[in-house]
Formats: structure tokens, sequence, C-alpha cells
């Protein structure tokens, strides 16, 4: 019989335009798996919070009978991080309330991120399934790298994540790195935690050829571009990236090869009064280096634009100060072009030093520059790191984990039903 699961993303919709302040990599997961689940015979119901009441509460947008069910949980408008924790109770009933009026039941709960794993522990009590469940990012690694007030972690989400990892059946790691780290920083034990990454669907991202990508896009095709993807955050160190590009400048990079930089996300065009206060002072530092005519700031773009931009790029950037894997990073290498991530999380175990791209020590304007310069200056070296990336994301194909995946769910299920009573 089909497994009947009930995957919870809180704060974040699997069908929002990327690029925005919590729009990233874990929207790319939930979606992507839902749709490979589907595919499998597995029925997937998504819950998360309403946050436009112009939008239908329940959308077929995944295919194979799969719903997304926008639960009303507060205001129906996007509201910050430290606001949402305070709905997770609304955001609980309004799901018992819709399943119990279709008369729905499920196998299994799998949250994603900590609040929604707060939601899965009262899902589970009421209805006496297992969870499972995925951090995506650890509140004790960002506290770590915080630089900015706003960055720091509350001690609710430290106490939210420890209560998440005693109350879940199994926990999905992404890396041998992030189990490493739930066991130290969490004191945790490492019995219910399984190492299964994202994956990537490579009937999307693959090798377009340069010169037509770039006709899409609106790139002459003798430019070249270097390219960011991804939310416009302290924590993702673009002023770095923006940095090493002054350097490059300084250094006469520019005298041999011009170049320029592209950054997706965010929402650049507003006014400067409107403009968030990370895009605000990342146009200010491009001003500062006189970069204006280097770097141009694109606004979100459709997932579907994305294996042009990325086939199109000489090299994709990820200058964070922590990732816990890197979709950005994987869909890069699935078209082919070479990544240069900095050597943290999941990129230093994504990205192959040397050979599907560089990892440098974060925030080292100096190496970045350097191995940026290398992938620009040798058409040969690009061609060959870009094969070589394009290879090793074969190995992540959504094919090959959402199996991987469906195995710990019928593990899990089938522990819970062996539990005597």
């Amino acid at each position: 019989m089909a497994l009947k699961i009930a995957m919870l993303s809180y704060h974040t919709c699997p069908l929002a335009t990327l690029g925005g302040k919590d729009t990233g990599g874990m929207n790319v997961y939930v979606r992507d798996l839902t749709r490979k689940l589907g595919a499998l015979g597995v029925h997937v119901d998504v819950f998360t919070r309403s946050q436009d009441e112009h939008v239908p509460h329940v959308l077929h947008d995944l295919g194979y009978g799969n719903r997304v069910v926008h639960v009303k949980s507060g205001c129906e408008v996007p509201l910050p991080k430290t606001e949402l924790f305070s709905y997770i109770p609304e955001f609980t009933n309004g799901i018992v309330e819709f399943t119990s009026g279709k008369n729905l039941k499920y196998d299994l709960i799998h949250s994603h991120y900590w609040m929604s794993g707060v939601a899965a522990i009262e899902l589970k009590r009421l209805w006496n399934v297992p969870f499972v469940h995925m951090f995506h990012t650890l509140g004790v690694m960002k506290q770590r790298v915080a630089r900015f007030d706003e960055e720091v972690v509350g001690d609710f989400r430290l106490i939210g994540e420890k209560q998440v990892l005693r109350e879940a059946d199994s926990i999905f790691a992404a890396t041998p790195a992030e189990m490493a780290q739930i066991q130290w920083l969490y004191e945790s034990k490492v019995d219910k935690i399984k190492i299964i990454p994202p994956g990537v669907d490579l009937s999307r991202f693959y090798p377009i050829p340069e010169d037509e990508a770039k006709e899409v896009i609106g790139i002459p095709p003798c430019d070249q571009v270097i390219l960011y993807v991804g939310r416009i955050e302290p924590l993702m160190g673009i002023d770095t990236l923006i940095e090493a590009i002054a350097y490059m400048r300084r250094s006469g990079s520019f005298e041999e090869q011009s170049f320029c930089l592209a950054v997706i996300g965010g929402e650049p065009d507003l006014s400067r009064q409107e403009l968030d206060s990370e895009m605000a002072r990342l146009k200010q530092l491009c001003q500062e280096y006189g970069l204006d005519d280097l770097v141009t700031f694109l606004g979100k773009r459709d997932q579907d634009t994305l294996p042009y931009y990325y086939s199109a790029a000489e090299a994709v950037v990820l200058p964070s100060h922590y990732e816990s894997f890197g979709m950005v990073a994987l869909e890069a290498m699935a078209c082919g072009t070479p990544v240069v991530a900095s050597q943290v999380g999941g990129l230093a175990f994504l990205v192959q030093d040397g050979e599907t791209g560089y990892t440098v020590p974060s925030s080292d304007v100096a190496a970045l520059a350097d191995r940026l310069a290398k992938i620009i200056r040798d058409p040969d070296l690009r061609t060959r790191l870009g094969s070589q990336a394009a290879a090793l994301a074969q190995g992540f194909s959504w094919d090959i984990i959402a199996q991987d995946i469906l195995q710990q769910y019928q593990h899990v299920v089938a522990a819970q039903t062996t539990i005597p009573n």
C-alpha cells in the first residue's frame, strides 16, 4: 500500500519564487522531493503557512495528486522569523482542522527547518505517527558566524532544535559534517541520524551550450560572467565576493579579460528607503569600490531560467560563511559550471577542490580572487572543471536520492508498527 506523507514547510512555501529572504535551497528540496515521491507512487500533502490571502489555500501544482496546503497562521502576509514562532500552534491546529474535515490519515510526517519540527512534535502526539526531520540549517552554527545583531539566533530556536532532536524518530543530515555538528554541538546521539544529501533535477539542470544560454538571457557571446545565486543576507558573504572583484580590478585582471559579476536574489530595484538593509549595504560597497559598471543586481529569477544563467557563467560563486549543503552549487555543477565556494559545511563536502571547482577559506578575499582569475584566464581549465562537475552531479540525481529517502520512510514506519502497545 502506498505511503501517505504529511510534509511540513512552515515558514516558506515550495512554490515561492527563489531569491527572497526566506526562499532558497529548502524550497527547491521540498518541491522536487514531493514531485519525485509522487512519481514513485507516494502521496504527499505539503503544509505551509499562508502568506497571501489572494493565493488559493489548496494548490495542485506539484503533480501526482499531491497538494500544497496554505494554512492560515497569523496575518496572511510575510512575517519575520522572530514573529513566526508564536503562530506555530495556530498552524498545527489549522492542519488538524483541514485533515479532519477531509478525513485524511498519514503514515509519517516529514518536517523541514526547526519550526516545522516543533509543529511535527504535536502532530505526532495527536496522530500517533512517526516523524522524520531535516534542519537545513543549524542555529548553533549560525550563531557562531553571526556578524550583525539581526543574525543572532534566539534561545527559543536553540531550545526548539534540541526538542526536535529528542522527539524525532529519524533525522536527515545532508553531509557527514552536519551529522558531526549535530552530535557534538547538540550532544545528540547519532543512532537515529541518516546521512542523505539533497538531490538535483537532472531533467532541468544540465549543460546548455554557452552561446545558446547567453542568447536566452541576453548576454553578448563575448562577455564573461561570474554568477552568484542565493539569498541576500550577511551570512552569504556577498561582501567578500564584491571585495574580491575590487581586488581583481586593482591587480590588473580586467586588462587581460573583461568580465562582470551578476547577483541573482533579493529586490534591488526598490527605492533607497525601501531597500533591505543588506542589499543597501552591498550596493553602497559597490559604489565605494567603484564597481557599479562591473556588478549587476538582477533580483529574483524563476528557477526555470536558472539553467541558462548557470550555463552562461564562467563560474558560480558561493562565498558563504555557513552552508549546511549548498543546492546552488549542485545545480551549477549539474549544468557543467565550475563552482568556487567557501570551505565551510556542505560546500567543503560537495565542491572538490581542483576537480569540480575550488574551495577557499571563508572571508579570504585574496584566495577567492586568485581562484576566480584562474578560471577566467584558462578556458581549458574551465572546461575540465565543468565537465568533472557535471559528472559528479550525476550521483545526486533525485532518482537516486528519493529512493534512499523512501527506504528510510519505510524503515521508520515499519519500526513504529512493531512497537508493542
